[in-house]
């Protein structure tokens, strides 16, 4: 890949996505130009329909279906990152089905903005997460591949889960969606009339720690498969996994409240996340030791967390 197409991406990654693109930075070179490239593709193909306010269902559809045929080389491509892409889909052996359900995730944004059950919603980050964590998987080249994917898969829907749970606000304000499992909702009695009008409530509250509690289990999955990454990718990817977990300390703290307040990490909270994971690596080279002992994520029933104890971990009342 020329430098110029990897630094289009790089530029997009640090902009858009400043948690990865920090843990991004402690990638080994060989992998980490990959990832600002990866990166970009995505949030290029996310933005389609993410950011089409005004933009008709159909002139999103083709606009994602051209992108489509640059990425899998059926096109010549438009974009410096859809070139460096091409090439290191090629160069990495990435199955173009996974190109396919990454894509057809972003086309069903365009009609679906509600998802009944979490089989649901964990059938669309197949393609939105899972085919993320398979990319993410054939750039690092583990020695055992299919021992380290599932363990990829389930740490890309963690990420996936955490950015939903975070973006509550944003995404029932700016495109009018909710994956909030409906089921889920109905189970603690609130309505989607309520996320609209930016409600908080206590039932709202219980219905988020539930779904935190989701995520998390995701997470150990996840986490438990970095120890079959090459060694010069697994802190990397151990600091990614408590970075974006540290949202659901900040989620906490709030009492739950995503609707209100949008949860957010401080630089200093970021680089604290990043200096105590790098100290407890530099005596325990056990990515699920180290990751119980610093992330804001239970260890599971009757194991250690990493939540501060003088922050909520139960649900308040108000």
């Amino acid at each position: 890949m020329q430098q110029e197409h990897i630094d289009a991406g790089k530029e997009i990654q640090k902009r858009t996505g400043k948690t990865f693109y920090l843990a991004t930075r402690f990638l080994p070179r060989r992998v980490r130009h990959a990832t600002h490239v990866l990166y970009a593709f995505f949030r290029i193909a996310d933005e389609v329909v993410d950011d089409a306010v005004g933009v008709p269902p159909a002139e999103q559809a083709a606009r994602l279906d051209a992108l489509r045929a640059q990425a899998l080389g059926r096109a010549d491509p438009e974009d410096p990152v859809l070139v460096a892409f091409d090439e290191l889909r090629r160069r990495y052996d990435i199955p173009d089905t996974e190109v396919e359900v990454f894509v057809d995730a972003m086309a069903s944004d365009i009609h679906t903005d509600r998802y009944e059950t979490y089989a649901d919603l964990e059938a669309y980050m197949r393609g939105s997460a899972a085919a993320v964590g398979v990319m993410m998987t054939a750039i690092m080249d583990p020695e055992d591949p299919e021992t380290a994917l599932p363990h990829a898969i389930a740490l890309g829907e963690a990420f996936q889960l955490t950015n939903f749970l975070r973006d509550v606000r944003e995404d029932v304000e700016d495109r009018g969606r909710i994956y909030l499992p409906q089921e889920t909702l109905r189970d603690h009695g609130v309505s989607n009339d309520q996320i609209e009008r930016l409600e908080m409530t206590e039932s709202l509250a219980t219905a988020m720690a539930e779904e935190l509690h989701r995520a998390e289990r995701r997470y150990r999955e996840g986490v438990a498969g970095i120890r079959y990454l090459p060694e010069d990718c697994q802190l990397p990817v151990l600091l990614a996994a408590v970075l974006y977990a540290e949202h659901h300390r900040v989620i906490r703290t709030q009492g739950y409240d995503v609707l209100t307040t949008e949860p957010s990490l401080s630089t200093p909270r970021k680089l604290w996340c990043v200096a105590k994971t790098r100290w407890h690596w530099h005596w325990n080279r056990d990515p699920e030791a180290v990751f119980q002992r610093v992330a804001a994520v239970s260890a599971g029933e009757g194991g250690h967390t990493g939540v501060d104890h003088h922050e909520p971990d139960g649900v308040p009342t108000r």
